[in-house]
């Protein structure tokens, strides 16, 4: 056990026999038997102890409040905490509730447990509301309706609350990007550098505005990256994720948009829910197709499709942790949704300097390479973004290594033209530019 987790251990170490005596005494009375004035004083110690706990400024709980909770607020926590922490709590309330299956409280046991009043009872309902500070952080989380609801930890809540490491899995509904990235090797114009580090300060300043400055941060921040296929988007969010150190999920809406009434909805709650609290990046392609511009609405299914995208809004603005969406058609997005992002970076094709380096960066270092191969001629020599000239270069390295001779134009060429070749129109040698003398005849015989 590390220091941090024994400390968090010992520290919460009240709140849990609080608890545990709770339980026990809630027992005594409901068979009739007294509680003995030993039992009594107990439970007044570790009222003070708990108290004083809560105050502290390195309190384990600051792990969870990110704003100072009431008191009633503190309970509820550690009465749904507890059972995964101490098990024993969890027995006590299959002891304690009607068929004795579950280890988390139910609302009518959390009222019995802390002998609330009914002026008490309505302030523990205002704490299960969608807008409480409990559920804003998603420390708790219901299931069932009304009494009879349980009352369940949020993911991720227990191992923040002990200072455990928190095993990282896929959201549902989105996917691991596993893809190395430096700023070194991103080339964009000075300006996108600095909108993409600014994105970093709204993401690494958050306690700094909010907390000590008293800024009104909200949720997110929330990111738009426009610009053409291969200019560079997901390679930025994977640089960020990077300089963060946390992992980057792109999110497949297609697993998550269902024909049926109120899937789609309860599938985005189940992939907020999951990346709340975690220290990861999510990435939404195809922006456009999501906060396009606004039909006019006609029918049932306009008006649900409506909903569902006012849904996916809520809960991304909600988000505590970075959004990146990207889309190839900013001029598609609803202007009504622009206002909404922290920062919006445009992606722009590369000029011939930005082409030349690419192609300096990207052609594999150690590779042997003829003299002729100049990055500055290829850079001039043709338009291509980013992503084409990698995809070229490697394909070219490939050829290279795979007929045993060094990287020439010949090879560069013939890999140009297989990644033109891609977009399925008929292609002629003009279509290469300065690089069209190196084109191999037999290719452009079979073309």
């Amino acid at each position: 056990m590390n220091a941090v987790v024994e400390q968090h251990y010992t520290g919460l170490h009240p709140e849990w026999e609080r608890i545990e005596l709770l339980a026990y005494s809630l027992g005594q009375e409901r068979q009739g038997k007294a509680l003995t004035e030993a039992l009594l004083e107990r439970l007044k110690q570790l009222q003070g102890e708990v108290e004083r706990l809560r105050r502290h400024a390195h309190s384990p709980w600051r792990a969870l409040a990110s704003e100072e909770w009431e008191p009633m607020a503190y309970d509820l926590a550690a009465l749904v905490l507890g059972p995964e922490i101490e098990p024993r709590i969890g027995w006590l309330y299959q002891q304690l509730q009607a068929g004795g299956q579950h280890n988390y409280p139910g609302v009518a046991l959390v009222r019995e447990l802390l002998a609330l009043d009914e002026a008490e009872t309505r302030d523990l309902l205002s704490l299960l509301e969608e807008g409480s500070p409990l559920r804003r952080a998603h420390v708790i989380r219901t299931e069932g309706q009304g009494w009879h609801a349980t009352l369940v930890a949020g993911p991720g809540m227990t191992a923040r609350l002990m200072g455990w490491p928190e095993p990282q899995t896929a959201p549902p509904g989105a996917t691991r990007v596993w893809q190395a990235a430096r700023w070194e090797d991103l080339i964009l114009p000075a300006e996108v550098m600095a909108q993409l580090h600014e994105f970093l300060y709204w993401i690494e300043q958050r306690d700094t505005v909010g907390r000590q400055w008293g800024g009104e941060v909200g949720g997110g921040p929330l990111a738009l990256f426009c610009g053409p296929s291969g200019t560079g988007k997901t390679f930025a969010a994977a640089v960020i994720a990077s300089q963060l150190g946390w992992p980057l999920y792109r999110v497949d809406l297609g697993r998550l948009v269902s024909k049926y009434i109120g899937e789609t909805e309860k599938n985005l709650n189940r992939l907020f829910d999951a990346a709340h609290g975690q220290a990861l990046v999510l990435q939404f392609d195809e922006a456009d197709s999501l906060f396009g511009q606004r039909a006019e609405i006609k029918d049932a299914r306009d008006r649900y499709a409506n909903m569902e995208v006012s849904h996916l809004l809520a809960r991304i603005e909600a988000h505590q942790g970075p959004v990146i969406l990207t889309t190839n058609l900013r001029q598609n997005i609803d202007p009504a949704f622009m206002r909404r992002f922290q920062v919006v970076v445009e992606f722009p094709r590369p000029d011939a300097a930005g082409r030349a380096l690419l192609w300096s960066h990207l052609l594999p270092p150690r590779a042997p390479r003829l003299p002729d191969v100049d990055p500055l001629f290829l850079g001039a020599a043709l338009s291509l973004t980013g992503g084409s000239i990698r995809n070229a270069a490697l394909h070219a390295a490939f050829v290279a290594a795979g007929t045993g001779r060094p990287i020439g134009l010949p090879e560069i060429t013939l890999a140009v033209w297989r990644e033109l070749a891609k977009d399925g129109r008929e292609l002629n040698p003009a279509d290469l530019g300065a690089l069209a003398p190196w084109l191999p005849e037999e290719v452009t015989w079979n073309s």
